[in-house]
């Protein structure tokens, strides 16, 4: 593999990658999303944690659904990104009360 050569999601046998990201609390976020929605998920995480890594291939964490829910999850994953923001921030970038 390249040093510049992004690093691929696992092939699992029917299951499916629907994310992948370097920050854990948005693949937790995601999963437990899908799970609301009873979309079973499983993450697969290649965090190095040895040498607390949070960038590069060392650092990735993908979220896997199986086959027949790749679809829906996709859906439901567009629609929370899309989603409006719980908290709106004001001009200046504050947190509006």
């Amino acid at each position: 593999m390249s040093l510049f050569e992004h690093p691929k999601p696992n092939d699992i046998d029917n299951w499916v990658c629907v994310l992948e990201s370097g920050t854990e609390y948005e693949v937790d976020m995601a999963k437990n999303y899908l799970s609301n929605l009873k979309i079973p998920s499983n993450i697969l995480s290649k965090r190095d944690t040895a040498y607390s890594l949070q960038i590069g291939e060392m650092a990735l964490i993908y979220l896997y659904v199986p086959v027949e829910f790749e679809k829906k999850a996709r859906k439901a994953l567009k629609e929370l990104e899309e989603a409006e923001p719980l908290f709106p921030e004001d001009e200046e970038g504050d947190s509006v009360e």
